[in-house]
C-alpha cells in the first residue's frame, strides 16, 4: 500500500492511530481470525470490536470474507498488505517547474484488446460486454473505466516543453488493477509500460479488487466486479524508471526520446508474460482516486546567457 501527505491517505493513518488497532494487526499478521476470536484476544466486546474492525476494513488494511463454520456462516478478518509505504513530497520536485497533462482514459488512440473487456462512462456501459469492436464506439471517449484480458491501448500525450528548457524527470501516475472473471485477490498479472516504444519496464498486479466499493466508484457499478484498483507512480529519471520508488529498468529519461513533440504511452497484457491476468484502467469517477492518467514533466531553465 502507497500513502501520500494528502487527505486521501487520512483514512488509514486514522486506522493505525489506535493501540487497538495496531495489536489487532499484529493478530491477523499469524492467522485471519473472525470478530469474536479478535474481542477475546483483545479482551473487548463485539460490539468495540466490530467498529475497529470497520476502521480498518475502510482503511484497506484488513478486509473481511464470509466462510462457512461450524456454527454457520462467519465473518473472517484478513489482512490487506504486507506494507506502507509514505511517499512525501520531494522537495528538489518542489522547487522545479513542470507541465501537468491529464489524459482521460477513453482517450486512447490505439488499441488491440481480447475479452474478457469492455468500457463504461461514469452513466452507462459502452456498447456490450467482451465485443473488442465497441472500443471503436464513439461513446469510448467518454469511458472513465475500461477492461481486457490481453492486448494494449496506447495514449498520445502533447509535449508543451520550450527550447529553453531543459526535462529532468517524467512522472505517470494511474490507478490499475488486474481482470479476472468477477473479482479475485488473488489475480496476478504482468502489466507492462512502453514510452515512444521503449519498453520502460513491467509492473505485477497482485489481483483485482472488489471486496467493497471504490471510493469514487458510482453506485450503479455492480458490486460483483471491479470496484478499485491501486495507484502507481511511474518516474523516470537520469538514471533509470522507477515505480513506488523501487527500480524497474535501466531506461533513463534520454531513452525515451523526450524531446518528441508528442509521445505515445502504451499500457499491455503480453500473450507471453508469465502471468496474463488482464488489466483494468480507473479513471476520475471510478475507483479510489479522482484522476486519470496524470503525466508531470519536470524542468530547468536552460542557462542561455553568451560567453
Amino acid at each position: 500500500m502507497q500513502l501520500n501527505i494528502s487527505q486521501q491517505s487520512l483514512p488509514v493513518y486514522e486506522a493505525l492511530a489506535s493501540k487497538v488497532r495496531l495489536s489487532l494487526i499484529q493478530h491477523l499478521t499469524d492467522k485471519s481470525m473472525n470478530i469474536r476470536e479478535l474481542a477475546e484476544a483483545s479482551n473487548l466486546s463485539s460490539a468495540i470490536m466490530t467498529m475497529h474492525i470497520k476502521k480498518l476494513e475502510k482503511a484497506g488494511i484488513i478486509r473481511t470474507e464470509m466462510i462457512p463454520g461450524k456454527g454457520g456462516v462467519q465473518k473472517r478478518c484478513i489482512l490487506n498488505t504486507e506494507k506502507i509505504e509514505i511517499l512525501f513530497p520531494n522537495h528538489q520536485q518542489l522547487k522545479k517547474d513542470f507541465y501537468h497533462t491529464e489524459v482521460s482514459v477513453g482517450h486512447y488512440t490505439d488499441f488491440s484488446v481480447k475479452p474478457t473487456c469492455g468500457l463504461a462512462t461514469t452513466e452507462k456501459y459502452v456498447g456490450e460486454f467482451d465485443e473488442p469492436r465497441y472500443f471503436l464506439d464513439p461513446q469510448r471517449v467518454n469511458a472513465k473505466i475500461l477492461w481486457f484480458s490481453q492486448g494494449f491501448v496506447e495514449y498520445k500525450i502533447p509535449n508543451f516543453l520550450l527550447s529553453t528548457q531543459e526535462p529532468e524527470e517524467l512522472e505517470i501516475s494511474l490507478e490499475l488493477s488486474s481482470e479476472a472473471p468477477f473479482t479475485n485477490d488473488h489475480w496476478p498479472s504482468d502489466i507492462t509500460f512502453e514510452l515512444n516504444d521503449v519498453e520502460i519496464g513491467t509492473w505485477t498486479s497482485p489481483g483485482d479488487y472488489g471486496d467493497r466499493p471504490g471510493k469514487y466508484t458510482p453506485d450503479w457499478w455492480p458490486r460483483i466486479i471491479n470496484q478499485y484498483g491501486i495507484l502507481k507512480i511511474l518516474r523516470i529519471s537520469k538514471d533509470g524508471t522507477y515505480i513506488d520508488g523501487q527500480q524497474i529498468s535501466s531506461s533513463t529519461i534520454y531513452d525515451i526520446n523526450v524531446l518528441n513533440k508528442q509521445w505515445s504511452f502504451r499500457i499491455s497484457v503480453k500473450e507471453d508474460a508469465s502471468h496474463v491476468g488482464g488489466l483494468t484502467l480507473f479513471g476520475s469517477g471510478f475507483g479510489n482516486y479522482n484522476q486519470d492518467l496524470v503525466f508531470r514533466l519536470y524542468y530547468n531553465h536552460k542557462n542561455t546567457a553568451n560567453s
